[in-house]
């Protein structure tokens, strides 16, 4: 079945090319290489999957860089690491591309992934909302939905990643205005791209509505505003046999009751 469209690809292509602020992908890909550096192993073959080729070629300079097309330029079983940085939360096919990262990786190999999770903008998010029901009776999509920590360990198993974890990290930032997080946000390339969003020009009185809202609902210390960004970290193997593997049900050796020291269940 094919996935809902939610990107305008050509969209999120123009914003991207605006991009300068490179920021979270600097904190993104220094968590990163600290996590790497706890591993024992070396890789030598590593691909990046990116829409933002330029900090992430900075941080890891032997890198192959590709783009997130929804067709990945990698080739399989090229790989003994590959990451997907900050660019999954676009995919239209965020499966596929896990999938596909799986593919390029030889037996054994590691996958990292970062992306915005569900908390990102959850202010900006909250205040528009607010705004616009209020204002027009009715809300269009201008911040892009994004996945709970709980729901992406699952697409690493479903995309056949062994050893799967999910684990986050939350970042708060100040601004001056809510005009300023969006102008900063528009500088990442990270303005709205959804395929739902609205074409009809949006009112300034909608985003001063939302920028009160906004100042009065999520103060900062020093009259500012603050915004909230989750980065969602994704660690898979691709599966090898001389990775650990549970057990399979009736070969234990001793109860858990046992084990724990702790009585039976009745009858036993």
């Amino acid at each position: 079945m094919t996935p809902p469209t939610l990107t305008d690809r050509p969209a999120l292509a123009r914003s991207r090319a605006r991009a300068r602020e490179t920021f979270l992908h600097d904190e993104a890909a220094a968590d990163l290489q600290e996590r790497l550096s706890v591993v024992n192993r070396r890789f030598t073959k590593l691909a990046i999957v990116t829409g933002h080729p330029a900090p992430w070629a900075a941080a890891f300079p032997d890198a192959v860089v590709v783009p997130d097309d929804e067709v990945l330029a990698l080739a399989p079983g090229g790989f003994d690491l590959v990451i997907h940085a900050l660019s999954l939360h676009w995919a239209n096919d965020p499966v596929g591309q896990l999938v596909q990262c799986r593919h390029a990786l030889m037996p054994d190999g590691l996958f990292l992934g970062v992306l915005f999770g569900g908390q990102t903008l959850s202010e900006l998010r909250s205040a528009l909302a607010e705004a616009e029901a209020a204002l027009r009776g009715g809300l269009s999509p201008r911040v892009l939905p994004m996945a709970e920590i709980r729901d992406l360990g699952g697409l690493l198993q479903r995309a056949g990643f062994a050893l799967p974890v999910a684990d986050g990290r939350l970042i708060d930032v100040s601004y001056a205005s809510a005009f300023h997080l969006m102008r900063e946000l528009r500088a990442m390339g990270e303005a709205n791209a959804m395929a739902a969003r609205s074409r009809r020009f949006a009112p300034r009185a909608l985003f001063a509505e939302a920028a009160g809202i906004y100042a009065q609902a999520f103060p900062a210390p020093g009259d500012r505003i603050r915004a909230s960004f989750e980065m969602i970290f994704l660690t898979g193997w691709a599966p090898h046999d001389s990775q650990p593997k549970p057990l399979k049900p009736g070969t234990a050796q001793m109860r858990l009751a046992d084990a724990l020291k702790t009585p039976g269940a009745a009858g036993d």
